[in-house]
């Protein structure tokens, strides 16, 4: 595995760490968020590992879809991909119920574990 690709994808583990100890802490924003970061981190280290070039996109779905991922995947990084600006901007909406937070680090967990099978491959 190239460095960069490694780099990236152990980027996004830690990040699914940081999101499960806030989660225990009752951060929610803070899990939710760290848990999206999660999933765009890995699915940027198999864009780099298909095509050789880090592509500088926040929307998991355009990002699953460039990398042909099946459609179960592709709904797993809808459901994530709101936590990037409902965690960071007040006026677009709040993240603060745990079912809903424990969902967006599950549907993280499981496009993680989807890149790193495709990146053992």
């Amino acid at each position: 595995m190239k460095p960069e690709v490694k780099n990236w994808f152990e980027k996004a583990k830690y990040d699914l760490k940081v999101a499960e100890y806030n989660l225990k802490g009752e951060m929610l924003d803070v899990a939710a968020f760290y848990s999206q970061q999660a999933a765009e981190k890995a699915l940027k280290a198999l864009h780099i590992a298909r095509f050789g070039a880090l592509w500088r996109v926040h929307d998991l779905v355009e990002l699953a879809r460039k990398l042909n991922a099946p459609p179960e995947v592709v709904e797993l990084c809808a459901q994530v991909n709101p936590a990037y600006t409902a965690t960071r901007y007040p006026d677009v909406g709040d993240i603060y119920e745990r079912e809903e937070v424990e969902a967006i680090l599950d549907g993280s967990r499981k496009v993680v574990k989807w890149i790193e099978g495709e990146l053992s491959s």
